[in-house]
């Protein structure tokens, strides 16, 4: 069977060596989803601990999903930023694609608003400030990430935000864009201009989905809900923007008007881009904890984030470091079972 998106795969590979599984030594299953597997393992080459996203067996060969896949691992590679996930190497083995990537031990924001139900406000405003900084470097290499929602965003255990999962990216630059057009999102985070399909989806889709997410890190709960999800596209088409400060009482007017603004139906009345949207956050953060806080945030990317540290759940903390253990072990015994194999050698020599 012949696919029509080979020409896009020999683009994502040339020039480069073509890995395979057998490059790496895998370790156990961080997640399962239709589209793939993620794997923890060990890069022979240099050692690196990667996780591995694998596609799975039963969609590999599907022209379709394939070549989003495809697309992701472009996307990926045209991003390097301290908020969005690295993307360090990608391969084929036995016509299934794979990629590798750094591995982000501290845990999705969903689960953490399952666990603690809200942020505070200060940290709903340190979250969004860091994803200002992922989404303004996304959005300057011509990516608009389509699906921002908080299973995609990522917490390092020192508490760096990490945006992640391109898979229905949109590549403004890109030849060849197969769903211009198609609704795709995640329905409680998609702005009108998405639902409807439209071919005009720009970069204020993400500034109307980071609305959506800085209303539920507030609140609770995301500004549109339903029994459905016709009544969510219902409410996202029609419906005027909640007030999360009637919500909670403690939200800054600032913080609560910016939040409308980005829930804006219209995409000419959100803010200009994710910057300048970042520094409204700073400004109502540096109202609140003082001036110093500007220099804690500019510093985040080196030193991490001591108040969304805490976020991260201490049975999360106890599971990667016995992870670490068991992998820094399995690691160990593949090296001494090599140097056993070689002074063997030697010696029948």
């Amino acid at each position: 069977m012949a696919f029509p998106n080979y020409r896009f795969e020999a683009t994502i590979f040339s020039g480069m060596t073509r890995k395979t599984l057998k490059s790496f030594d895998l370790g156990e299953t961080l997640g399962v989803g239709t589209v793939g597997t993620i794997r923890r393992a060990v890069d022979r080459a240099d050692r690196r601990v990667v996780a591995l996203k694998i596609l799975q067996p039963a969609v590999s060969q599907d022209p379709t999903i394939r070549l989003r896949f495809e697309r992701e691992i472009e996307v990926l590679r045209k991003l390097n930023h301290p908020n969005v996930v690295a993307c360090y190497d990608h391969g084929i083995d036995d016509q299934r694609l794979f990629y590798s990537m750094e591995v982000i031990d501290g845990g999705t924001l969903k689960e953490v608003l399952a666990r603690r139900g809200r942020l505070t406000v200060a940290e709903a405003m340190e979250v969004g400030w860091q994803l200002c900084s992922a989404l303004q470097h996304v959005h300057n290499h011509g990516i608009v990430h389509r699906d921002l929602k908080p299973a995609n965003i990522y917490l390092t255990r020192n508490g760096l935000i990490k945006l992640g999962d391109f898979g229905i990216a949109l590549d403004t630059g890109a030849v060849e864009i197969t769903d211009q057009g198609l609704t795709v999102g995640s329905y409680l985070y998609m702005s009108p201009e998405q639902i409807r399909g439209e071919r005009s989806v720009s970069y204020q889709t993400d500034l109307y989905a980071l609305g959506c997410l800085l209303f539920e890190l507030v609140t609770g709960a995301p500004p549109f809900e339903g029994q459905n999800f016709a009544q969510i596209f219902g409410q996202h088409l029609n419906s005027d923007p909640p007030s999360a400060r009637n919500v909670v009482s403690d939200c800054p007017e600032v913080l609560d008007e910016l939040i409308r603004s980005l829930l804006s139906k219209n995409s000419d009345d959100r803010p200009i881009n994710a910057r300048s949207v970042q520094g409204v956050l700073a400004e109502t953060l540096s109202e609140t904890h003082g001036p110093d806080i500007i220099d804690v945030l500019k510093d985040c990317h080196r030193n991490g984030s001591r108040r969304l540290e805490r976020l991260i759940a201490p049975a999360q903390i106890e599971t990667t470091e016995v992870s670490w253990k068991q992998l820094g072990m399995t690691a160990a015994a593949i090296v001494g079972l090599i140097a056993v194999a070689a002074l063997a050698r030697f010696f029948s020599g």
